[in-house]
């Protein structure tokens, strides 16, 4: 099992570790609900360096993303980033991942820590272009600086003005003390705020002086399981979840990133399927009495026939209510169709909602 730069830091500070993609991660310091109030509503720091990064350099760079991904990259002006998925050739998704565009001829894919090889291998294959892919994952570390007071808080870290970058946006400069940092106006848990890519070498220096700076503002170190519900409440999907090798970005609700001004992997099959229109859809669902809905429940209607499947669920900690994701007939998917979760032979009444859960 893989460590990170920072994980005698996390043990020291008491984390529940545990295995997670390869690495040895921290789950929750004080406990999911607390963590996930502290990132709501303050500002908190999860370790993400499990993620995986890969460079892309040469005239054809460009050429290469857009055949693998189902985003337009070619929009993209230096220092902007966009969040797209690489189709297989099947009808499903390799992965979803974030691309960089640092400068003309030069990107950095940022790739989910579990597909990392999977991942390497499948852009390695499509590489018929000449461009130099280097696989950096190793090399750099990850940290989420997460939250509405994100920036106030690190602004005495940086010359750069934080409050600047916009969404989706990100600048090479200072943080910390170190030079040629990425701060990226990115994040998966909708609460606002930053993620720093840097060296390895540089995680710990960074850490300690992220947590000096944020003191004053109730800073706090955040585990993965808290990631989730966050993530969860904005109906964000997790790969291996609600997407995998078998989900269409249009079954997904991912026609968004899905541009067909450009050809790309299985990009014909997946224009017709937008056109014809698919059998089932992912949709975002709460319950309507105190239950937790849980990965691979059932969904059924009213007459107990299964429609579906879920594919995230949780108590959300800012509703206090069960919420989750799942894949259901097309016929069962409309805002405010009720559905039941089959939860341990009994079946819990809930409605189809309009995502995200969370609303600011």
């Amino acid at each position: 099992m893989k460590n990170t730069a920072l994980t005698h830091i996390h043990e020291g500070l008491g984390a529940k570790m545990l295995a997670f993609a390869g690495y040895n991660m921290p789950i929750s310091y004080e406990g999911i609900n607390v963590e996930h109030e502290t990132v709501r509503t303050a500002v908190g720091v999860f370790d993400v360096s499990h993620m995986g990064e890969f460079l892309l350099s040469g005239p054809n760079s460009l050429a290469l993303i857009q055949k693998v991904t189902s985003n337009d990259a070619s929009v993209l002006a230096d220092g902007k980033a966009q969040y797209s998925c690489l189709p297989n050739a099947t009808g499903g998704i390799v992965d979803d991942l974030l691309v960089y565009k640092i400068r003309d001829e030069q990107y950095l894919l940022v790739v989910n820590a579990s597909n990392i090889d999977k991942d390497w291998e499948w852009i390695s294959s499509q590489n018929d272009l000449d461009v130099e892919i280097k696989n950096i994952s190793e090399e750099y570390s990850l940290l989420a600086i997460q939250g509405p007071k994100a920036v106030e808080a690190m602004q005495a870290l940086s010359a750069i003005d934080l409050a600047t970058i916009e969404y989706y946006n990100f600048v090479i400069g200072d943080f910390a003390g170190i030079e040629n940092v990425i701060i990226s106006a990115t994040g998966y848990t909708g609460a606002g705020g930053f993620e720093i890519y840097c060296k390895n070498s540089e995680a710990e220096q960074i850490w300690n002086k992220v947590f000096e700076a944020g003191a004053e503002y109730g800073i706090k170190p955040i585990g993965l399981a808290a990631r989730d519900t966050l993530r969860l409440e904005m109906g964000f999907c997790l790969y291996g979840n609600d997407i995998n090798d078998t989900t269409s970005p249009i079954e997904a609700g991912l026609g968004w990133i899905t541009k067909f001004n450009k050809e790309f992997t299985n990009s014909a099959n997946l224009k017709a399927q937008k056109e014809v229109g698919v059998t089932r859809k992912l949709i975002g669902f709460e319950m309507q009495e105190r239950a937790i809905p849980r990965h691979d429940y059932e969904i059924v209607d009213a007459n107990g026939n299964v429609i579906g499947i879920v594919t995230s669920g949780t108590m959300a900690p800012s509703l206090n209510k069960g919420i989750g994701l799942g894949y259901v007939t097309v016929a069962n998917s409309t805002v405010d169709s009720e559905i039941f979760i089959r939860i341990r032979k009994k079946d819990a009444l809930a409605k189809v909602v309009k995502l995200p859960f969370y609303k600011k």
